[in-house]
């Protein structure tokens, strides 16, 4: 079972910053996951929000931020909203990356960065914009693919993932039981289950035999 730190170790740190990123390796995770937003001056960076308001001590869309203002940001104790760059030079060969997007006109620059760094095994792309997910597998389908749901109903989950090629499914924990579980693995596919942070829910997760927790506290699975 893949231990997966959600948005790094954000039950310790600040949400999707290095710290974080940096507190969630020390725990021993297999997998780090982060947001994915494109800023106005053309980088990706790593955000949960469409707007910096909740996260940092700024104001307005994420999307409409150049590099150098948003660097001027607090995103707590001090850490700034890292760059996509930034973030895989310290997870890359110390643990694999799930890299959600979040923003719009992400994917091809996302797909060039991969490709540049030769991740293809070392990292999985999710999303709920099976838009982007699309694009993704038409330009480059090296790189694997994770349909994130909130879909209680699995047939429909079950489709796109066919019609993408995508081996894993992200689900809600509240939809999750042991059949649900089952049926995932019948049809060939992984399931890993977010977001997993009190001890009997992970206890619970272990016995349906998923394949991955997604947790605010990875030192608990």
């Amino acid at each position: 079972m893949l231990k997966i730190g959600h948005r790094g170790a954000c039950g310790y740190e600040p949400e999707n910053t290095l710290k974080s990123f940096q507190k969630a390796l020390s725990l021993g995770v297999d997998m780090i996951e982060f947001d994915v937003h494109k800023i106005k001056s053309g980088e990706l960076v790593i955000i949960h929000d469409d707007y910096v308001d909740r996260t940092t001590n700024g104001r307005g869309l994420v999307a409409d931020y150049d590099l150098e203002s948003l660097r001027k940001l607090d995103a707590g104790r001090g850490e700034k909203i890292p760059t996509l760059d930034e973030a895989l030079d310290l997870i890359i060969g110390k643990g694999r990356v799930n890299t959600e997007i979040k923003g719009v006109d992400v994917a091809e620059d996302l797909i060039k960065i991969i490709k540049q760094r030769n991740i293809f095994d070392q990292l999985i792309v999710s999303s709920f914009n099976y838009g982007q997910l699309l694009i993704i597998k038409n330009l480059e389908p090296r790189i694997p693919l994770a349909i994130l749901s909130e879909e209680f109903r699995l047939a429909p989950c079950l489709e796109l993932c066919q019609q993408l090629g995508a081996k894993d499914l992200n689900v809600n924990l509240a939809y999750v039981d042991k059949e649900y579980v089952d049926t995932i693995h019948r049809a060939g596919l992984r399931i890993n289950v977010y977001t997993v942070n009190d001890p009997v829910d992970i206890l619970r997760m272990k016995e349906y035999g998923v394949d991955g927790i997604f947790s605010n506290y990875p030192d608990r699975l």
